[in-house]
């Protein structure tokens, strides 16, 4: 069903002047000081640049083939946004680092390995397939004399009988062969999405000893993880750092963390790493023009700049010190890129600016930030990602995000961002990371009927299971199932698999190794349009 193993029939450099079609011979292909090289060997096609001495913008590849009807799908550059889905052919999509295709019998794919040095979006078309490598620096185009690996093609053939799900599991697995995990369920409570931020070391210790009676004997212990709104500066809409001291409602975050393992829960903390306030010299911050409403009287660290690195490091560093044993960092490609994922496209940031090191491409400064963030901290730490791009964090994070916020008090957005992105994120969990779809936002606000139903299916799905549970929301059917989910979150489970995905974005009907269940996602007039 595809033809990618060998070298492209045609390839196109776009630089900042515009483009250019290159000229072949044999495996390479050069054009105005550009040339790469495409050379297809056991398994896969190994894509590297050559040099560029005029700034690159992208490079796209041309495999020519005749495709019948089809059905695509494809990832998302970051989380998703209640956006993934199969969809016939549509030439102009980007799909994000890999693709599968179906004839309804049959389903084949392709994708990028993981740590590829560009970022990477296929398309794909009746005639053929186009891979698109984005090497930027920022929005400006990179200059470069020294070889540069970009990326490694793979690809997976059809086998009889398999179903559509079985071969996106491996495909994961043919991009993603080498793997960080947790050594164990990760499940446990989260206060965001009732707290909102405002809450205190009181309020967290008392989240926590529930947490602790809803996984009373269970062998493997649950963590309660303390989100935004513990930072020094916070309020008014902004959450950045210094990440350096907390707030008066959080007076001592090392006797926090103390205070929450002898409840016999594991401690966790969000941050966000890339933002400040603090004094920061000149030659640190981003260079990316960002509107004054997005910092609030902060800046945007360059991870590009060594000296910013070592920060990141330190931060991360700290927050362990003080006796924190999961560390969730956010908004990273937000900060970097001034894009959310369903605004990208082919476009993941304005042109015009430039990261301190320009020979370094995007997704090269990323990779050099997520590795800071893990030198920073031992093994034993588990590191979750928030709107990070997991193709780029494989290997290095233990758990990522599969999607958007989901709600406690609206449940359009938990159905919307939270069970699309767990049906279509399911692939990679347990390969690339262990996918968290968020939380359940158990209030008064959301029905029950639903919330009991997510509840379920996140612990039955063996990913990982947080809870925001309002005290005055929990009654004796809450608590009941509460502890009930704690149970099956806290053992090992096959990835559920979503059995009428290709027909509906928000699968109903799923088969776990309990066997297979149909939820009612909908409320009783359908679902609100969708609003971004």
């Amino acid at each position: 069903m595809l033809d990618l193993l060998r070298t492209p029939d045609r390839v196109k450099f776009c630089f900042a002047d515009g483009e250019t079609a290159a000229q072949r011979a044999g495996g390479s292909f050069s054009a105005r000081g550009a040339r790469l090289a495409a050379e297809a060997a056991e398994g896969e096609v190994c894509i590297r640049l050559e040099e560029a001495s005029r700034p690159l913008c992208r490079a796209m590849l041309r495999w020519e083939q005749k495709l019948p009807p089809l059905r695509v799908l494809g990832d998302a550059w970051e989380r998703g946004y209640g956006d993934m889905e199969w969809r016939g052919m549509a030439p102009e999509r980007a799909l994000p680092w890999f693709f599968l295709v179906s004839d309804g019998a049959q389903t084949a794919g392709a994708g990028v390995a993981v740590h590829a040095n560009a970022l990477c979006w296929f398309q794909v078309d009746a005639h053929g397939v186009t891979l698109a490598l984005d090497v930027r620096s920022g929005g400006a185009g990179l200059v470069r004399e020294a070889p540069l690996d970009l990326c490694r093609v793979r690809q997976i053939a059809p086998r009889a009988g398999e179903s559509a799900f079985a071969a996106g599991r491996r495909l994961a697995e043919a991009l993603c062969p080498a793997r960080r995990l947790p050594a164990a369920p990760v499940y446990g409570g989260n206060n965001w999405y009732y707290a909102y931020g405002k809450s205190s070391t009181k309020e967290i210790l008392e989240d926590a000893a529930r947490v602790a009676a809803w996984a009373d004997g269970l062998a493997n212990r649950p963590f309660m993880v303390i989100d935004d709104g513990w930072q020094v500066e916070h309020g008014g809409g902004y959450n950045g750092g210094p990440w350096d001291r907390s707030n008066a409602d959080y007076p001592d975050m090392a006797a926090l963390a103390g205070g929450m393992k002898a409840l016999d829960v594991r401690p966790g903390i969000w941050i966000r790493p890339l933002l400040t306030r603090e004094e920061t010299p000149e030659s640190w911050k981003l260079r990316r023009p960002i509107p004054e409403r997005e910092l609030h009287g902060g800046c945007v660290l360059d991870p590009s700049v060594p000296e910013v690195l070592e920060h990141v490091r330190g931060m991360f560093a700290r927050l362990e010190g003080w006796g924190y044993e999961l560390i969730k960092q956010d908004f990273s490609t937000f900060d970097l890129l001034g894009r959310w994922g369903f605004q990208m496209g082919a476009q993941v940031t304005d042109e015009g600016w430039s990261f301190a090191d320009g020979s370094k491409t995007t997704a090269m400064v990323i990779q050099d930030l997520y590795a800071a963030m893990r030198a920073g901290v031992r093994d034993e730490t588990l590191l979750m990602g928030c709107n990070t791009m997991p193709h780029l964090s494989a290997g290095v994070f233990e758990l990522s995000r599969t999607g958007d916020d989901t709600s406690g008090r609206f449940w359009e957005r938990t159905r919307l961002m939270g069970v699309n992105t767990l049906a279509f994120r399911m692939l990679q969990h347990d390969v690339f990371q262990s996918c968290d779809a968020d939380c359940v936002g158990l209030t008064r606000e959301v029905p029950w009927a639903k919330n009991a139903q997510w509840l379920d299916l996140l612990a039955r799905s063996g990913t990982p299971l947080f809870v925001s549970a309002a005290p005055e929301a929990v009654g004796p059917a809450q608590d009941a199932a509460l502890r009930e989910a704690f149970r099956r979150a806290s053992l090992p489970h096959a990835p559920a698999e979503p059995l009428d995905w290709m027909e509906t974005t928000c699968p109903a009907r799923w088969r776990t190794d309990e066997g297979e269940i149909e939820y009612d996602w909908d409320d009783d007039f359908g679902a609100e349009p969708l609003k971004r």
